[in-house]
């Protein structure tokens, strides 16, 4: 099996002025809806960071081809802009790893 058609792992953190926050978070929210209906997706996990200055999404998809060819949908890249109005972010993919439960 190719790379790109083994599960990938996104961690994209998103850093916004502390007033824009809670705007940032409902718009992460209507992506992760819009990404949910989309082929390869498997799951989003949203994370409010403590210091009031990020936000931090987990998300799962079953290929970087599926990944990336979510990038490009319609609707995920006007959520984007609205989200670029407000924040920056950094994506990286990972390969899935170990999980320890207590």
């Amino acid at each position: 099996m190719a790379p790109t058609d083994d599960p990938v792992v996104l961690i994209n953190i998103f850093k916004c002025d502390p007033r824009h926050l809670d705007q940032l978070i409902e718009r992460l929210t209507a992506l992760a809806r819009v990404q949910a209906a989309l082929p390869g997706f498997i799951s989003a996990t949203l994370h409010r960071g403590l210091n009031g200055r990020v936000a931090a999404n987990h998300a799962v998809w079953a290929s970087a081809t599926d990944w990336k060819a979510m990038t490009r949908h319609p609707q995920v890249v006007a959520v984007m802009g609205s989200i670029l109005a407000i924040a920056t972010f950094e994506p990286h993919l990972y390969e899935p790893g170990e999980v320890t439960r207590a």
